[in-house]
């Protein structure tokens, strides 16, 4: 008998994998705009007075006042796809919980003429910031959308860029026009332009079943990639290329495989023990880690996807499992209980120096390295807390935190700039629980619902989209 388990003390069912199509972002061309009373557009990062316009810990206690002015025609009439682009965009801002849109209802009309705005208008509104923008239909399914950044306080334009696209992208242009809004007032790179993977579920709890999924950040485009004839679990998304790793039951035992988002092919990649899972791939998406199980235990392997073989970074003597690199590729955490009950290590790239960081009263799983290198996530369940969390907590251990608990709430995964985690959340009901995926910052507030059609568990952040 196996003493072997994924990863906590889950309380999912077992079941489904299959059939896909290819997905790749779509292209687009960008240009950029003079006029206003600047001509260019500041340095990316940068504001009109070359800096940020506020510090995200300022934002987090005093979100900033935008005004999002409807994006129209070029003849300055309502448009279809403006009203889609500037709905989007203000959902976006208002996510991250850094900025304010301020109520259109509000809006002196008028007060925007001739592309120039008419800076006591939106002075009294209290805009710091205020985006305006049209949306010119091409013919032939092209869309050019061109958008402004403006400084209210300083009456100057901060950017101007228009981009040039098939219709069916609007969407992403509206994240990436999101995406330069947050950089140029919050001076670090956002997170809209990005898709998250994920494992949908449906179906009675004793018969779930499970597909690999991908969608937008917020929810939106979501496609199946596998029919659920067998369980999905665990996605990954490759770094550097169009790529899923994913934990698969297609022969009734979990084994690692990878998914390619552009041709909708996958394979397995090897059979190195009697289950293979957790897989998370190295900074330069060359390699991935997984853990295989052994006479009981779990060992942690690092897989080389050229076809250099395996090298065993622990041994089995123990159950390790869910490893994840730091962003610069030089360590690794992983939960392990090695001590007795299931804790944080923490160890260098060649399965050196293991070091524990977690000591508390439960049981720790699940860690996620954020981007910035600052934080790893997990999930953690102790009596003392009444069930299961999501906290935080330095790679040397210090500062944990809780960022949130409930009934079942685990799998967390870092947005591309490491300031919000999405996870799932899990509640009782009448058949067993449901599962939904859920986001909140790194301070702990702003908690939000992911849309998605069915239940959903699992998330995978992806990195912003080239």
């Amino acid at each position: 008998m196996t003493r072997f388990k994924i990863p906590l003390l889950s309380r999912r069912g077992v079941l489904g994998a299959g059939a896909a199509s290819a997905i790749a972002p779509g292209a687009f061309a960008q240009s950029v705009l003079g006029g206003g009373t600047d001509t260019a557009p500041a340095p990316a990062g940068a504001n009109a007075n070359n800096g940020p316009a506020i510090t995200v810990s300022g934002a987090q206690s005093a979100p900033i006042p935008i005004a999002i002015a409807p994006f129209t025609d070029p003849s300055g009439n309502a448009s279809q796809y403006g009203g889609q682009i500037t709905s989007v965009l203000s959902d976006d801002l208002g996510h991250s919980g850094l900025f304010r849109a301020i109520d259109p209802a509000s809006f002196v009309p008028n007060s925007v003429a001739n592309g120039t705005p008419v800076w006591q208008n939106w002075n009294i509104l209290g805009a710091q910031a205020l985006v305006t923008g049209d949306v010119a239909d091409q013919g032939g399914g092209q869309l050019r959308v061109e958008f402004r950044l403006w400084n209210v306080a300083q009456q100057s334009q901060v950017q101007g860029t228009a981009y040039t696209t098939t219709v069916d992208n609007w969407r992403r242009i509206a994240h990436i026009i999101g995406d330069v809004v947050y950089q140029q007032m919050i001076g670090e790179k956002g997170y809209f332009d990005s898709r998250v993977a994920y494992i949908s579920e449906a179906g009675p709890v004793t018969s779930r079943i499970r597909r690999l999924a991908v969608m937008d950040y917020d929810g939106a485009n979501n496609q199946f990639l596998t029919d659920g004839s067998s369980m999905a679990l665990s996605p990954q998304y490759n770094p550097t290329r169009q790529q899923l790793a994913f934990v698969s039951f297609q022969s009734n035992t979990p084994r690692v495989y990878l998914f390619d988002l552009q041709t909708g092919s996958q394979r397995m990649i090897g059979s190195y023990g009697d289950l293979t899972i957790g897989p998370r791939f190295s900074p330069d998406g060359n390699s991935l880690l997984m853990s295989v199980s052994r006479n009981g235990g779990a060992a942690i392997v690092k897989v080389d996807l050229s076809g250099g073989g395996m090298v065993e970074l622990t041994d089995s003597s123990s159950i390790n499992v869910t490893p994840c690199y730091s962003p610069d590729g030089s360590q690794i955490v992983f939960n392990s209980d090695r001590d007795g009950n299931q804790q944080l290590f923490v160890m260098n790239a060649d399965g050196s120096g293991v070091k524990r960081i977690s000591f508390g009263a439960g049981r720790y799983a699940e860690p996620a390295w954020s981007p910035r290198g600052d934080l790893i996530s997990y999930t953690f369940w102790g009596s003392d807390v009444g069930g299961f969390t999501i906290g935080v907590m330095a790679p040397d251990g210090s500062g944990e935190r809780i960022l949130s608990q409930g009934f079942l709430v685990e799998a967390s995964t870092f947005c591309p700039n490491g300031r919000v985690v999405m996870f799932s959340r899990s509640t009782p009901t009448a058949d067993g629980h449901d599962s939904r995926l859920v986001t909140i910052g790194i301070d702990g507030f702003n908690e939000r619902l992911v849309p998605t059609p069915s239940y959903a568990s699992d998330p995978a952040w992806g990195p912003l989209l080239a």
